[in-house]
């Protein structure tokens, strides 16, 4: 009886681990046998249970077996997201780029190159750090506006393109003020003027008009620091950075000897003070 009941366990041992077995490699070989459809919702479980690696990868199973069907190219954005969900943003990219690259017409195009700029946008650091990523999602982002500007990502795309492009201006005013800070004010100065030049529509630029102002007092040159001045209280007149430029101004007795024709004075009168007559 004994030795019968042993031999039974062990008969149910094998069973068991050959089952494993079985079924390990069965799943291995059924993928190849399912059909596009089947692979595409097994990805789609996958993704929905959070999963997205695992879903991204099985998505790329569906391009690699049935690469001429529909299922094929809907697969292949899924990848594309799943990477993205996964923070791979690598693979996310080439999908999103194999996409575009064989579907340009597709209306999931444009939602395509949206992701390859969301890859470079999540990335953006802080203004102390390196902005290449920043370069790049601004670069991606126009794309998208300039190649789908019909698209539903458009105008998202547009708000971040702005977001980003401050950003920039921001690192610009970050080194520009540590150059002033230190006296080197020629290279202030070339920064400023950039972030002026290139970044005008920024919410950075009534700042840098107004270092500017310092940085060209500091170096003796009052008829430059009046034309910014001008610049700055033409366009900010009622910022506080205006303020402070014409204080400076008057301090360092620059109006008096080049502000010739009251410029800066009639535009302190007439907004500042409301003295219109």
């Amino acid at each position: 009886m004994m030795r019968g009941t042993l031999a039974l366990g062990a008969l149910m041992l094998s069973l068991t681990l050959g089952g494993c077995g079985f079924f390990s490699g069965e799943e291995e070989i059924a993928i190849e046998s399912r059909s596009a459809q089947e692979i595409y919702e097994i990805a789609e479980s996958d993704l929905e249970r959070g999963r997205e690696r695992t879903a991204a990868r099985t998505f790329a199973e569906v391009e690699r077996l049935y690469p001429y069907s529909q299922w094929a190219k809907r697969a292949l954005i899924m990848s594309a997201f799943a990477y993205y969900e996964a923070t791979d943003f690598v693979e996310a990219r080439s999908a999103a780029e194999r996409f575009i690259a064989f579907y340009p017409a597709d209306p999931d195009a444009a939602y395509a190159q949206y992701l390859i700029a969301q890859t470079y946008y999540d990335q953006i650091t802080d203004v102390g750090r390196d902005q290449a990523n920043t370069v790049e999602a601004m670069q991606a982002l126009r794309t998208l506006i300039e190649r789908y500007p019909g698209s539903e990502y458009a105008r998202e795309a547009e708000l971040q393109f702005d977001l980003a492009l401050d950003h920039l201006a921001g690192k610009e005013m970050e080194v520009g003020r540590y150059y002033l800070k230190r006296g080197f004010y020629t290279a202030a100065i070339q920064r400023f003027k950039a972030v002026v030049d290139e970044y005008q529509t920024t919410s950075h630029t009534p700042e840098a008009l107004h270092r500017l102002v310092e940085a060209y007092l500091a170096l003796g040159l009052d008829e430059e620091a009046i034309r910014s001045a001008s610049v700055l209280g033409y366009n900010y007149a009622g910022s506080d950075w205006y303020a402070d430029s014409y204080a400076l101004l008057e301090s360092d007795g620059a109006l008096n000897a080049s502000d010739e024709g009251g410029i800066l004075r009639r535009i302190w009168r007439q907004v500042i003070l409301g003295e219109w007559l």
